[in-house]
């Protein structure tokens, strides 16, 4: 077969081939593996590349760039990153890490890219954030003014959290650090509130624990949980707190209130270290590097309430920090006590004494404080944290008198029962309502009349009584939020109506 080819028709094509081509320039930024190992690379070539700009190898690892210098880089891969050789080129995207956001992980359990490991199926994305964004200035907040509600009486009275503020949950292992996040977590349930949990090298079955804890509570809906856990590499467990910051921020600027929980702060300082020591940054104290204060700063000053402007959202850290035999004074508590706006001081003897949950009122402490309660609750819990500082202290003395005169008897018995009175069992979170006509009784006296073991069975069969007899208590303190005498009255009514049937039955 003969193929006849006519050069006119060659030229034509070659001409409009010509006409229709348009001049691209491509800077591709490449650089070289230099060296790998112990979870870090070290680039040659690659120029001006960003900090926490992400690099991707011919394997198709993804890392993220953290120590650029003028000719070389050192980047920590998002992986395992054991496909990584030395020679290998390596990409500049051009790009700073950022994750899918949108409604959809609402429920879900996704990992520190944003990425659903609860293996039900991928999350649409609507767009994109960075990972690491400025926090707010100083114009575009406000001080906190809202509550942040607990549902635990001995948090909401003595120690008030604010909407945007920052209170760290300190204290040793096993002393219910995560059980307090879990129940503030469950009573936001009718809130229109989303809560982030970050769990940061955490066990695999703690995490799915509190996953499990949150749907038998009917509060995963409104929830989402990040989680890098032990066995992840340091870098994912670095960058978990970040992706929450992130997840969180989405909703605070959509004018929507976020709570989000750090736990636990110490483990990404350990992250941290694990990625900086082999970067060849200068270790100091506890061989941490000298700016292992910085990842906690920047990650606590995203936490913020936004001005009338911005909308009103707001983004509350609670962030926990795990100590060592009850030292507060060691390296990564203090920075993070520094950074924060007070702490809830999570006490081993108390909890060991049965006291739950096992607050330490003496030494807890918030810098927003009575801003963030309501003025019912301001009005009836002003004196109880100062009688229990003062009971503390008493008690104390009291070891070394044996005798001790009528005022200073009646003061510990009257701080024996309010301790007994903050007594709160698990997932059993109070409302507003039911926790100023419990602080109310206590600091008004009510509570001498029972013995110090029968306290806690008479405030519940108060709180009982209230919310059954009495409920127009409840609709005039949600609505005026203030201790008004229509409120009093049925409140100081239904105190001596409960102490007379609760006499009666012990009698």
């Amino acid at each position: 077969m003969v193929i006849n080819i006519r050069p006119d028709e060659i030229s034509s094509i070659t001409r409009k081939q010509i006409e229709g081509y348009v001049p691209e320039v491509k800077v591709v930024n490449i650089g070289t593996v230099l060296q790998v190992g112990d979870g870090i690379a070290r680039i040659h070539g690659p120029n001006k590349v960003m900090a926490g700009e992400l690099v991707e190898s011919e394997d198709g690892t993804v890392g993220i760039a953290l120590n650029p210098e003028s000719d070389n880089a050192g980047a920590v891969p998002t992986g395992d990153g054991l496909t990584i050789q030395e020679g290998s080129s390596v990409r500049a995207t051009g790009k700073i890490a950022q994750i899918p956001v949108s409604d959809s992980p609402l429920g879900r359990v996704v990992n520190a890219l944003a990425q659903p490991i609860d293996g039900k199926g991928q999350i649409p994305a609507s767009e994109f954030r960075p990972i690491e964004s400025p926090a707010p200035g100083i114009i575009s907040r406000r001080s906190a003014y809202e509550p942040s509600q607990t549902g635990l009486i001995a948090i909401d009275s003595t120690i008030p959290i604010g909407r945007g503020q920052r209170e760290l949950t300190i204290g040793d292992r096993q002393t219910g650090k995560t059980a307090v996040a879990t129940d503030t977590i469950s009573n936001q349930k009718g809130q229109n509130v989303i809560c982030v949990y970050v769990a940061i090298g955490q066990k695999a079955s703690s995490v799915a624990q509190v996953v499990d804890t949150s749907q038998d509570r009917g509060a995963m809906g409104y929830t989402i949980v990040v989680s890098e856990t032990a066995n992840s590499p340091a870098t994912l467990q670095y960058l978990a707190p970040y992706t929450g910051a992130a997840l969180a921020e989405y909703f605070m600027y959509r004018k929507q209130h976020t709570p989000i929980i750090h736990d636990d702060l110490p483990k990404q300082a350990q992250a941290y270290r694990q990625m900086s020591l082999p970067s060849r940054r200068p270790p100091g104290r506890e061989a941490y590097p000298g700016d292992v204060s910085y990842p906690h700063s920047r990650l606590s000053e995203r936490a913020a309430k936004l001005s009338l402007q911005l909308g009103e959202g707001s983004m509350t850290a609670l962030p926990t920090v795990e100590t060592q035999a009850g030292d507060v004074s060691a390296y990564i508590p203090t920075n993070v006590i520094s950074i924060t706006d007070g702490q809830i001081f999570l006490s081993a003897d108390l909890f060991n004494a049965g006291i739950r949950p096992a607050i330490n009122v003496g030494i807890s402490v918030s810098r927003v404080g009575s801003a963030a309660q309501i003025k019912a609750m301001k009005q009836v819990a002003g004196k109880l944290k100062l009688e229990l500082a003062q009971f503390a202290e008493l008690e104390a003395f009291a070891q070394f008198a044996s005798d001790l005169d009528k005022t200073t008897q009646n003061q510990l018995a009257r701080g024996q029962r309010l301790r007994e009175l903050l007594k709160q069992s698990q997932s059993a979170p109070l409302s507003v309502e039911e926790q100023v006509a419990t602080t109310h009784t206590g600091v008004n006296g009510y509570l001498d009349i029972p013995e110090v073991e029968q306290v806690k069975r008479f405030s519940v069969q108060l709180r009982e009584y209230v919310i059954t007899n009495k409920p127009q208590f409840g609709e005039i303190t949600r609505s005026t939020k203030v201790s008004t005498e229509q409120a009093e009255t049925p409140s100081k009514e239904a105190i001596e109506e409960s102490t007379e049937i609760f006499l009666l039955q012990e009698k």
